[in-house]
């Protein structure tokens, strides 16, 4: 059975932190490591108070109607979430029908089809909550980009030497999609 048809994707329960911290501070192993991972980290790994804070804080939010976020779980662990969060909380900014989109898939399940569950429903729920959605990613990560492209995502920006890891700078392309709009091949199950 491929893992897209075996990975469950669900909104995000409390009891998901300690499978989803765990993947997050993995990046910093894999960084270490010397590997090119395309989500900007802390300098240092966030001790587990703050770690606690934000995941508390990321379930506020999508009780508020802030934020969707969904988990992609696989033998009852998670193993990878999608966030898309208001870029101003609240319904009374003049930019509450933008959405920022975050994603994040453990080491070992990424190109299974782990990010597609995830962005599939993450999107599919972000219908309802708002008009446009964005996003970063590293200008290095073309497979992460072609896959952005394949729902509808388009290059609008580039930043260059926007992360500093070390030495080694990396530009950022900024990409959008909206939802009032379906770029000619997009499928429309997206």
């Amino acid at each position: 059975m491929s893992p897209t048809s075996s990975v469950a994707v669900r909104p995000l329960r409390r009891e998901d932190f300690d499978d989803l911290r765990e993947i997050y501070w993995q990046l910093y192993d894999e960084c270490d490591s010397g590997e090119p991972i395309g989500i900007t980290l802390f300098g240092t790994r966030p001790s587990l108070a703050d770690e606690r804070a934000w995941y508390d804080g990321a379930l506020q939010r999508v009780l508020d109607g802030d934020e969707i976020c969904i988990v992609a779980e696989l033998h009852g662990r998670a193993v990878g979430s999608c966030s898309i969060g208001r870029v101003v909380r609240g319904l009374g900014s003049e930019q509450s029908h933008v959405g920022e989109l975050g994603i994040l898939v453990g080491r070992t399940h990424r190109g299974k089809g782990v990010g597609t569950a995830l962005l599939e429903r993450a999107l599919a729920d972000a219908r309802s909550k708002f008009e446009v959605v964005y996003l970063s990613v590293f200008s290095v990560n073309q497979s992460a980009q072609r896959l952005y492209e394949e729902f509808g995502f388009s290059v609008c920006g580039h930043l260059p030497r926007v992360v500093k890891r070390g030495s080694t700078y990396f530009d950022e392309e900024r990409m959008v999609l909206d939802f009032s709009v379906r770029p000619s091949g997009v499928r429309a199950d997206h």
